[in-house]
């Protein structure tokens, strides 16, 4: 079945922009949902691409603007849960309502966004949600061909994991870390776009869930030194047991921007990896880190201070 009508939430977040970037590319005509207009306005002058404001969680309003969407992809996610946003309010609560808005409509086709190590049973809140997340969109595939997509950590340009850690690599001279065994698979944001993108009309993907990560796996420290070696810069590692890992963790919840909560670390008790080969019906090859960080790590062009404010842009 071939679409044009799609409509994207989540459409201005790091992961979203390059999504919805693809889907202009390609063609289609893309209708993006966004609690603030001045979030996306880096995808406005995208010539196939509309900016909407809409409160997501507004059962009327979200019906309203998914009415005549062929397509509908849900990217919302968040790693801290805030007053405004919970874990159960955005990975399961929203989902749910999206599938049965869908079905209500008669929208034929649903992407959705999870996470590697989401199960009903993980140690952590976020992951659990995640899993609540997958069976409530689940329940919907007799009347919708649904896709779900779980990604370990996603790189990019603008990710605000790799380049956190580059960041604090340039300014602290030690780095200490929690959980410093803990596995992750780190996947291109490019790659992640092109499985969503490349999905849409190919029926051998629907009702289906991929598991996605890159070439490599990498324990927590690994991946920090990986960091410090793409920047040519060395500093001492300090691996921290659960208890202080905790801890830590604790402390960090009081500062500003939630670098780190509890919830976290519990997430990280759960490999963020997978054992199943990439996915050949998407027909890529996914890209290995050092074969992409080290040029937006160290990019100091013109480029890359606009990648920035960029970044600046979508969080703001």
């Amino acid at each position: 079945m071939q679409f044009k009508e799609i409509c994207v939430l989540g459409g201005s977040g790091f992961v979203g922009s390059a999504v919805v970037a693809k889907l202009d590319a390609a063609g289609y005509a893309v209708k993006v949902l966004t609690r603030r207009r001045e979030a996306a306005k880096h995808l406005i002058l995208l010539p196939n691409v509309e900016v909407v404001e809409c409160d997501v969680m507004d059962y009327q309003a979200l019906n309203a603007e998914l009415r005549g969407a062929e397509v509908v992809i849900n990217l919302i996610g968040v790693l801290h849960e805030t007053r405004r946003a919970s874990f159960n309010a955005m990975h399961h609560q929203l989902p749910a309502q999206l599938a049965k808005i869908c079905a209500d409509l008669n929208i034929k086709r649903l992407l959705h966004m999870s996470s590697l190590g989401a199960d009903k049973n993980a140690p952590s809140q976020y992951l659990r949600s995640k899993a609540a997340g997958e069976s409530s969109v689940l329940e919907f595939q007799h009347r919708i061909a649904i896709t779900i997509f779980k990604p370990s950590v996603i790189f990019g340009r603008c990710d605000s994991f790799i380049n956190l850690f580059a960041s604090l690599i340039r300014y602290l001279p030690v780095m200490v870390l929690v959980k410093p065994d803990a596995k992750f698979q780190p996947i291109w944001v490019e790659d992640v776009a092109s499985c969503f993108v490349n999905s849409i009309s190919k029926n051998e993907t629907y009702g289906q869930v991929y598991a996605l990560g890159g070439p490599k796996t990498y324990s927590f420290r690994e991946l920090v030194k990986s960091i410090m070696s793409m920047l040519n810069i060395k500093r001492p590692i300090i691996g921290l047991g659960d208890r202080l890992s905790y801890l830590q963790a604790f402390m960090m919840e009081w500062l500003p921007g939630h670098l780190l909560t509890r919830d976290n670390v519990r997430s990280m008790e759960v490999p963020s990896v997978t054992n199943q080969p990439f996915p050949a019906v998407f027909g890529i090859e996914p890209s290995a880190l050092e074969a992409i960080a080290p040029e937006y790590l160290n990019n100091r062009t013109q480029r890359g201070a606009y990648d920035r404010f960029r970044s600046s842009a979508a969080r703001h």
